[in-house]
């Protein structure tokens, strides 16, 4: 049976997965089959995700289809779904790589055509933000195209709290940094950064730069030049959160020294 008329993905939440492919396939010649397929296998099966991920199940259902010689639209289904629940390109030529020296070799090359097609629009690039996604508890967000200007190389943003606190999860790709700038307030204001994924840097003004992991914590004051950002081979993600205060303002500033930001180690 074709899973692919399923309407519904995998990666909804585990209490909102609706399968209907085996009653839209087989409801009428095989009511009971239909019935354990969507509801016993998807609906319950596939929804235990407090005992093993969708992204773990995918690679387990991808290898016993391709190790079965299974390399059909089923297979093809479960390539999407396994692409939807977050396995990079990468991950799935490791995947099937692996699978042909316990499968077969030619099961793996079945599964490697189809792999390519449902992967066809996958880049390094988008596999190394795949990646750094299922790392984060927070989302990635989109492009940081509004504060561009005042940034070395692609940052994303992302909004966690409009209310009470503006708190945003800011992402920095490898070797991306703001420029040198100062939160401005009469009183309060400032910044509190907290690392929650990869490796960055923050510094102030005169002060050597510090390493930045997750867990760890910046307190800025306002009226303090500092800048912050990833490390030169690390993603980096922090929360921003701007306490409140009187007469507040940014001023962005020149933008970090390359010579003085590759020395860091």
């Amino acid at each position: 049976m074709a899973y692919s008329q399923n309407p519904t993905k995998l990666t909804d939440h585990p209490s909102e997965i609706h399968q209907t492919a085996g009653r839209t396939a087989l409801g009428d010649f095989a009511p009971k089959f239909a019935e354990l397929n969507d509801d016993v296998l998807f609906g319950e099966v596939w929804s235990r995700t407090d005992k093993l991920s969708l992204r773990d199940r995918s690679m387990v259902t991808v290898t016993a289809l391709v190790s079965s010689g299974i390399i059909d639209s089923s297979l093809t289904y479960h390539l999407q779904s396994a692409k939807d629940n977050g396995i990079t390109r990468t991950e799935i030529a490791e995947i099937l790589t692996q699978v042909a020296f316990y499968a077969g070799w030619p099961k793996a090359w079945g599964a490697f055509r189809l792999a390519t097609e449902v992967w066809k629009d996958a880049t390094e690039s988008s596999d190394a933000f795949e990646k750094f996604q299922q790392e984060m508890i927070f989302p990635i967000g989109q492009p940081n195209e509004a504060y561009a200007q005042y940034f070395i190389g692609k940052s994303y943003l992302a909004p966690v709290s409009t209310s009470q606190m503006n708190i945003a999860n800011v992402t920095f790709e490898p070797a991306t940094r703001n420029n040198w700038h100062i939160h401005h307030a009469t009183s309060g204001g400032g910044q509190i950064l907290i690392c929650v994924g990869g490796a960055g840097w923050y510094q102030e003004w005169g002060k050597p730069a510090r390493k930045l992991l997750p867990g760890d914590v910046v307190n800025i004051p306002a009226n303090v030049k500092h800048w912050h950002g990833a490390a030169k081979d690390s993603w980096f993600a922090h929360l921003a959160i701007a306490p409140d205060g009187e007469n507040t303002s940014n001023e962005w500033l020149e933008p970090v020294d390359d010579e003085q930001y590759l020395s860091l180690e």
